[in-house]
């Protein structure tokens, strides 16, 4: 390695150095900070490009009551949607489940992912926390022993920041997961046999609540951003090609999945956004190596039906902030040692709400008519017991951190 280069305004030794700079990292980094502990962030993507990510936007009360602690919550809840219930459809009727009620007055609220990222980089801004993007070859060093580092390269030359702990935010396909040797991870994995084919459009929403439904053609999704902005999903082939969707096939696929009273709501517009996303539950254990942590997508994945993944990246920010602060404020080590077992236990959790829900709501061609007749079961169970409402609600507004 070439000898470090000292960047502009970057130290050359922090006490956490912050690999990732999405909602996991930046939160993390805010909440030390305001904490009273030094942080760097280093981010392998250019500011705007992160900001120009399209993620999921259903924040749990947990998320929204740690953002607002972090002092990164004002925008949030003057824009910000709170909803009481989401609606399920099924045989072209509807069913409501009151979440306020259900829970004893828990809610979620709407709020997108990138307008998130941007209260919290506006927050680290202010509070003057050195963020390096575009920093490249990025790589935990000597993690295990009681010096660590991170070696990165950016446009200015090869640069070594020397850290008490390392935290990798870095998301499913970063480096910080994949330098803990094989022997020391086990990970578990769920591939999903089909995909979301997701669309951004500005127009109004289809009604104020999402609408989750399940039907002959397959699984859909009535979204929103705010009151102008609409997201729209269907299930399709894992393997399909965007290409075979222009606007009018997906509308015309969406509505034939919707109950006929609310399929003649939708308003159709040119689509600003239009992807096609995979599905899968992935775990990774333990969540930690030596002076290593992982928070986020680096750790686990979930599919996306219930809005956990960005939800699960904050409990466990909020696990490993709560610990790293005992650490230097109490010298206590107890909540570092527990981490990943702290953090895993909620994980688990909601990989099983996330697999449960995604198995109720899409359509598996492999399971044939005895798969069918288990989920019409399934919903007419949901339907008639308030008990398995209020599990299905406790779930969906985020189980205690």
């Amino acid at each position: 390695m070439s000898a470090s280069v000292p960047q502009p305004n970057l130290p050359a030794r922090t006490r956490v150095a912050v690999i990732g700079g999405g909602p996991a990292g930046l939160l993390l980094a805010l909440i030390l900070t305001r904490a009273g502990i030094e942080c760097v962030v280093l981010e392998r993507r250019s500011r705007d490009y992160v900001l120009s990510r399209i993620r999921a936007g259903v924040l749990e009360q947990g998320t929204t009551d740690l953002l607002r602690m972090a002092g990164a919550g004002a925008r949030m809840d003057r824009e910000g949607l709170v909803h009481d219930g989401f609606d399920i459809a099924w045989r072209g009727d509807k069913l409501h489940i009151d979440l306020r009620s259900l829970t004893g007055g828990k809610t979620v609220t709407v709020y997108g992912q990138t307008e998130v990222t941007h209260d919290l980089y506006d927050a680290l801004d202010e509070a003057g926390v050195p963020i390096v993007h575009e920093a490249e070859n990025v790589a935990p060093q000597d993690v295990t022993g009681d010096a660590p580092f991170v070696s990165f390269d950016t446009a200015a030359g090869s640069h070594r920041l020397d850290c008490d702990f390392v935290a990798g935010c870095d998301g499913f396909h970063g480096v910080c997961r994949q330098t803990i040797p094989a022997d020391k991870l086990e990970t578990f994995e769920r591939v999903y046999p089909f995909g979301w084919l997701g669309i951004l459009v500005r127009k109004p929403p289809i009604q104020e609540e999402l609408i989750y439904a399940n039907h002959a053609r397959g699984f859909a999704l009535c979204s929103l951003r705010s009151p102008q902005l609409s997201r729209y999903y269907i299930q399709c082939r894992a393997d399909d090609d965007i290409a075979n969707w222009p606007d009018a096939r997906f509308y015309d696929e969406l509505q034939a999945r919707l109950p006929p009273a609310v399929a003649g709501h939708l308003q159709r517009g040119e689509s600003i956004e239009k992807s096609i996303a995979p599905l899968r539950s992935f775990v990774a254990e333990p969540m930690h190596y030596g002076r290593m942590f992982l928070a986020g997508d680096a750790a686990h994945i979930v599919p996306p039906t219930g809005a956990k993944g960005l939800n699960l990246a904050v409990s466990d920010v909020h696990y490993l902030s709560t610990a790293l602060i005992a650490h230097y404020n109490d010298h206590d080590e107890t909540l570092l040692d527990a981490y990943s077992e702290t953090a895993l236990a909620r994980v688990w959790k909601a990989e099983r709400f996330s697999w449960w829900f995604t198995s109720m709501i899409h359509r598996f061609e492999d399971d044939g008519s005895f798969g069918q007749r288990i989920q019409e079961a399934e919903f007419d169970f949901l339907a008639s017991s308030t008990a398995a409402q209020t599990a299905l609600a406790e779930n969906y507004v985020g189980l205690p951190f």
